[in-house]
């Protein structure tokens, strides 16, 4: 009885999402000899703005397809589409910047490109991309998902605080870990006994980071095996911990929560929490911001700088990536159009320089060489140096997330263990612990591998 209530209840909902799709769809009216192409976001507020403009660009720039994008931000994104698809009215394109990639080509809820767009055309892409945002798309040798936006992560630093600490001028990049661990023991300062000043502290999201940097790797794609307990990802766990153990665990979690009380979700770099801080090209966005009130108000301006992250092995890459990815849902109506949006945002035949355009606009890290090197964004870059790193860290060997079903769960049970031993005295055996993680992650991937796929569930329909 409960199973059919719930059957029913999942059906009207499919029903109210399919009718909602459709009402979006006719609230302005649709050109006649257009196709029209329904495109799921999350993007709002100025992002949104940037979104529509590039949207307008392309419906002029052609008289065949016509892009309508939907705003939907907030959670459960994926049970909004799973129930669009069971509704019978999916959206033709969506953006993503989960790790839900394998998750959905194995369930069989979005086509690879390989299935709606010709072989030279997904060639052509394939070497278009960068890398590293290629990396984001593939699953099972078929490209899935098509980056749009790559995320990166580096080392911003303080010039003042470290040039201080060193009695020199910072280095362009940092030798070493063991460098950086100098430099970060020199900028950390206590007041009264209580830490006023750290000069870095890892971030416990960021083993994706320093595991591949210390040349570990998270999932083995020839045996289909997760290797959290890799070697060196406990070489970079333990140098992580050793950061809590000598700071104190209660201190450095006391520490943290301070963070969260700084006004407006300050970036904590800003207050001179931290000397280093590891974080992403967005926050550039807020030093410049900080930098020209300083300006306007005839105050001393901080200067920034920022490093990539410092290498530890031979085998070690250059950090992890993540970003935005388009994904065309299984039973969309006009996977063709979304096709030729997705080359035009990329800036995929000659469409450099609308995408020079976007990316320069949102501040967003372009996916192509060429968008890169094009004069409009070097432009740009000239104009913002900080950014202009990130950029060049983006086209260096950045890993992500394993592309598998189950990523979203690993990254997250990777992050919640971390926290637990940073912010823990307990003493622990991280070898044990990754083990354990370990086997936990393939027993759930292994779970998900023998049951049947969306595509299979829904053969009939």
């Amino acid at each position: 009885m409960f199973q059919r209530i719930m059957l029913a209840m999942l059906l009207i909902l499919a029903g109210i999402v399919a009718v909602w799709g459709a009402t979006i769809s006719l609230t302005n009216e649709l050109p006649a000899d257009r196709e029209e192409v329904v495109f799921w976001h999350f993007w709002s507020g100025p992002d949104g703005e940037i979104v529509d403009e590039v949207v307008t660009r392309f419906n002029q720039s052609q008289d065949m397809y016509y892009v309508r994008a939907v705003s939907m931000p907030g959670n459960n994104f994926d049970m909004k589409l799973f129930l669009s698809i069971t509704g019978g009215a999916p959206p033709d394109l969506i953006n993503q910047d989960d790790p839900i990639v394998a998750d959905w080509a194995f369930r069989g809820a979005i086509y690879s490109m390989e299935e709606i767009a010709p072989p030279g055309e997904v060639e052509q892409m394939k070497s278009w991309l960068l890398p590293s945002a290629l990396s984001l798309g593939e699953y099972n040798d078929r490209l899935f998902a098509v980056c749009n936006g790559l995320d990166i992560r580096a080392l911003y630093f303080n010039r003042e605080l470290v040039e201080q600490a060193l009695a020199e001028v910072a280095p362009v990049e940092l030798e070493s870990v063991e460098q950086l661990d100098r430099i970060a023991e020199l900028c950390t300062k206590y007041t009264e006994g209580e830490l006023s000043q750290i000069g870095y502290l890892p971030d416990p999201r960021r083993l994706w980071a320093w595991g591949p940097v210390f040349g570990g790797d998270f999932y083995d794609e020839q045996t289909g095996q997760v290797t959290a307990n890799d070697e060196s990802i406990v070489k970079a766990l333990d140098w992580m911990t050793g950061y809590r153990k000598r700071l104190g665990a209660n201190a450095v979690a006391t520490y943290r929560q301070n963070d969260q009380s700084l006004p407006n979700k300050m970036f904590p770099l800003l207050a001179q929490r931290y000397a280093v801080i590891l974080d992403g090209q967005w926050r550039v966005r807020d030093i410049e911001a900080a930098q020209q009130a300083s300006r306007a108000e005839d105050q001393p301006v901080t200067p920034y700088g920022v490093w990539p992250l410092p290498s530890k092995s031979r085998r070690g890459k250059a950090g992890w990536v993540n970003g935005n990815v388009f994904l065309v849902p299984r039973h969309a109506k006009n996977p063709k159009g979304a096709w030729e949006f997705i080359k035009f945002w990329t800036g995929m035949e000659g469409h450099e320089k609308d995408a020079a355009k976007l990316c320069a606009a949102g501040g967003w890290i372009p996916v192509s060489k060429q968008v890169a090197e094009s004069e409009e964004f070097q432009t740009y870059l000239n104009a913002h140096p900080l950014f202009a790193r990130f950029v060049e860290f983006a086209a260096t060997d950045q890993v992500p997330t394993p592309l598998v079903p189950g990523a979203n769960r690993y990254y997250r049970e990777v992050n919640n263990l971390v926290q637990r031993v940073l912010y823990d005295d307990k003493v622990v055996d991280l070898t044990a612990e990754l083990s354990a993680l370990d086997q936990m992650m393939q027993e759930h991937i292994d779970r998900i591998h023998q049951r049947p796929s969306f595509a299979e569930d829904h053969a009939d329909e």
